[in-house]
């Protein structure tokens, strides 16, 4: 009997598998170099309850959206609602209780109520919020 010497992987397998293993590695820094694997941006928590309220002899057949401002962790962070008619390219600043925009940092509150100051009836309305970090994203959409 006879006993041969066998190595565990023949040199051969040994340097596919290292030449496999420099590509790969080659790639992967590759994309952070050239910026191919981008950065992840978390959505945020804030949540609106919207509601339409009704016509009053001032606006006859024109129903304006009240948006109360209920919690989320990004509430602090929020710099400005702003809302879209039919996905329109224009967008308008809501309306203050007692007048004017609210788009300074702070005033959105639990409890906050600020309105449209275009009639929803009819239409399709998109709020969204812009944050500190200069992000933006779309709160919410509802046909009325």
């Amino acid at each position: 009997m006879k006993i041969q010497n066998e190595e565990a992987v023949s040199p051969v397998i040994g340097v596919i598998l290292m030449v496999a293993i420099t590509v790969i590695l080659a790639a992967v820094i590759a994309a952070f170099v050239f910026g191919l694997a981008g950065t992840t941006s978390t959505a945020k928590n804030v949540g609106l309850t919207v509601s339409v309220l009704p016509e009053d002899s001032t606006h006859a057949g024109e129903y304006y959206a009240a948006i109360t401002i209920n919690g989320g962790t990004d509430i602090p962070t929020l710099n400005e609602l702003k809302y879209s008619i039919n996905g329109g390219a224009n967008w308008y600043d809501v309306s203050a209780l007692s007048g004017g925009t609210s788009s300074a940092v702070g005033e959105f509150t639990v409890g906050r109520i600020v309105y449209t100051t275009k009639s929803v009836k009819g239409e399709t309305l998109q709020i969204k919020g812009i944050f500190d970090d200069g992000s933006e994203q779309i709160l919410f959409t509802r046909s009325f």
